[in-house]
């Protein structure tokens, strides 16, 4: 078992490093023994896989990735933590720590520099704050990785996973469906972070698909139409599409009935293709905003 999931050990090395742990940038590293061996073997991480991981925290999620794979780029914010890495993972020579803002780094390039001819996957326990923004960078730069397996709040990964046209879907889940195949994995209890949070999380992992489950004329216009349906969740589509997109409440209603949606009908009644008519409605109706 590794040292990096004994609590008092991973306080020395902070401690010895003067790391005190930052609220704002929701740090709770990952201590379970049982997690990290099981998100990384699950991640798809093997001798021929080369893996991105963005916020390794302590490096426990990192050592496990570093035996499995064929080379590790950890992707960390913190400088402060970087010295920590340094020690923590000393005795990885196919890992390297890249102090880097996830949201704005060069995945391409990175991926193009650092795996050249090698599969690569995502892995990460990610901060709750930026879940969404993270994910949707990640899928929409559509980047030649497999798979994303990601840590992440449990409330968020039951809506992130959620099928369209479910209660509980929203618009993340109509955008990671149009990307990817989810898939919840395994819960997380909050007692297995340092510190403990107060909700429990969840490993879910995106599949990657080659082509999406449906053809959309303007992503951009399906994904603002998307956005749009729920931006009022408690209201009716076409309330939500008429305040969403700037139309007249009447002309959204005409736009739903033409394509056989009753204007009561939510959001979360949505499938995929009907918000690709929708879509495609209002472009036809020359009402793209």
């Amino acid at each position: 078992m590794s040292k990096l999931t004994d609590i008092n050990y991973v306080k020395a090395v902070l401690s010895r490093h003067g790391f005190t742990f930052s609220k704002a940038l929701g740090q709770n590293f990952l201590v379970n023994p049982s997690v990290c061996p099981k998100m990384a073997a699950l991640c798809g991480a093997d001798a021929d896989t080369g893996v991105i991981e963005i916020g390794p925290g302590a490096g426990v999620l990192t050592h496990e990735l570093a035996q499995l794979a064929y080379k590790v780029v950890a992707v960390e914010l913190d400088e402060r933590l970087l010295p920590v890495l340094a020690e923590t993972l000393a005795g990885h020579n196919n890992v390297t720590v890249l102090h880097a803002d996830a949201m704005k780094l060069d995945f391409h390039r990175l991926i193009q520099e650092e795996f050249a001819g090698k599969d690569v996957v995502i892995c990460a326990n990610l901060p709750y704050y930026i879940t969404s923004p993270i994910l949707m960078r990640l899928l929409e730069e559509r980047l030649p990785v497999k798979a994303i397996t990601v840590m992440v709040q449990k409330e968020a990964a039951d809506r992130i996973c959620a099928a369209p046209g479910t209660r509980a879907s929203g618009a993340i889940s109509a955008a990671v469906h149009y990307y990817c195949e989810p898939e919840q994995l395994f819960k997380v209890s909050a007692g297995s972070f340092l510190p403990a949070p107060k909700v429990d999380s969840a490993v879910i992992r995106l599949n990657i698909l080659k082509e999406p489950p449906i053809q959309a004329a303007d992503e951009k216009l399906f994904f603002k139409v998307v956005r749009a349906a729920f931006l009022q969740r408690r209201k009716t589509l076409a309330n939500s599409l008429s305040a969403g997109l700037s139309m007249p409440k009447s002309a959204v209603s005409d736009l739903l009935i033409s394509v056989g949606i009753p204007d009561k009908a939510r959001a979360e009644e949505m499938t995929m293709q009907q918000f690709a008519a929708i879509a495609s409605a209002v472009s036809r109706a020359g009402e793209n905003p």
